[in-house]
């Protein structure tokens, strides 16, 4: 009797024609349409779903079919598949005591087989192979670089994005590949790890994940330059939003706290009027203290739109967490001032800078 498990592995294994059919149009492709592009992005596309599934689950019965496959991936990515194997079985810490015999005897022929190929271009077409192969080399190892670093930073992390699974062979389910290494890809997404959400990010792009607004403040924080840069962009924003409104007595400035660069720009252009900080985080206020005169107030704590103070006039950040649709519906005060993306336009806007992607909305109660 054959088991229901045994069937299963069955059914998964008559999916491997498809990742070996694909490595083939990835060759055809290369040949067809050599660009930096096709190369750079190819080798990391293989290199983690062909490539990889083949490490852990030759697709051959035959151990000649495999060798011979073996070494066409070694040629179609630039690096020994026998290195690769024993490199990244140890980091699943798989095997013990270093390379197999027959990886011992097939690395040397699949080194060669890459060196050949690249005298083969470099003697017959060296232009391709420095202008346009290498460069897409490069930016190819790059990528398998990003893609194994935030795979496993600061854990093994999963990304469940439809698109990317399917086009990276279940690749996302990587705390699912780590606890069971020898699953075919059709079965990781029956193996989802209990209680474990993942990255939004797939891992290639999951240094998104360590960059936000806050950040980049800090560092306009730490220059000088940059701190000139963005006052001189927002204060020609808040002239040209400013010369027609009324007297404007007090202002409030949410969440302006770390920088204060509109409480520097609204003193130059307000004088008269009274500035209130309000945020939530008291350490960006103690910042703010060095940067502003002593006219102006501080509150520590969260602003909400249902209870924005009596303010002639708000200012509302890019960085704020919360209902934005409603601030332009139905403003909080007399005059709110928005900062938001440039494809944003609500109301009376004006560009901030196309380098920032930023615009500033002016809406009326």
């Amino acid at each position: 009797m054959i088991s229901a498990r045994a069937m299963q592995r069955a059914g998964a294994a008559g999916w491997d024609p498809l990742p070996v059919a694909l490595a083939f149009v990835h060759a055809a492709a290369l040949l067809m349409w050599p660009s930096i592009p096709i190369v750079g992005i190819g080798l990391w596309w293989n290199a983690n779903t062909v490539s990889h599934q083949f490490i852990h689950r030759p697709f051959f019965r035959s151990r000649n079919l495999n060798a011979a496959f073996s070494i066409f991936l070694s040629v179609l990515l630039g690096f020994p598949q026998s290195f690769w194997r024993v490199r990244h079985l140890e980091h699943h810490r798989a095997i013990e005591g270093g390379a197999t015999q027959r990886e011992i005897k097939m690395a040397p022929i699949e080194l060669v087989a890459v060196i050949a190929l690249w005298g083969l271009m470099l003697v017959r077409w060296p232009w391709l192979m420095l202008s346009i192969y290498l460069p897409g080399f490069v930016i190819g190892l790059g990528l398998c670089f990003l893609q194994g670093r935030y795979e496993h930073r600061p854990k093994t992390t999963s990304h469940y994005g439809r698109l990317y699974n399917f086009l990276m062979f279940n690749d996302g389910y990587h705390v699912e590949h780590h606890e069971r290494p020898g699953a075919h890809w059709k079965d990781l997404p029956l193996l989802r790890a209990a209680n474990d959400t993942g990255s939004r990010w797939p891992p290639v792009l999951r240094w998104l994940d360590y960059i936000s607004l806050c950040g980049l403040e800090q560092i306009v924080l730490r220059s000088a330059l940059l701190q000139r840069f963005v006052i001189r962009k927002h204060e020609r924003a808040f002239m040209r939003l400013l010369r027609d409104l009324p007297r404007v007595h007090s202002v409030a400035i949410i969440g302006g706290g770390l920088f204060p660069r509109t409480a520097l720009i609204l003193g130059r252009l307000l004088p008269e009027s009274t500035l209130t900080i309000v945020d939530q985080n008291h350490l960006n206020l103690e910042t703010a203290r060095r940067f502003l005169p002593k006219r102006s107030f501080f509150i520590n704590e969260r602003w909400e739109p249902n209870n924005p103070g009596q303010f002639d006039l708000l200012v509302v950040p890019l960085a704020f967490e919360g209902d934005r649709a409603s601030i332009y519906s139905d403003p909080p005060a007399k005059f709110v001032l928005v900062h938001d993306w440039l494809w944003r336009r609500r109301g009376v806007g004006t560009i901030v800078s196309l380098l920032l992607l930023k615009r500033l909305n002016l809406v009326v109660r």
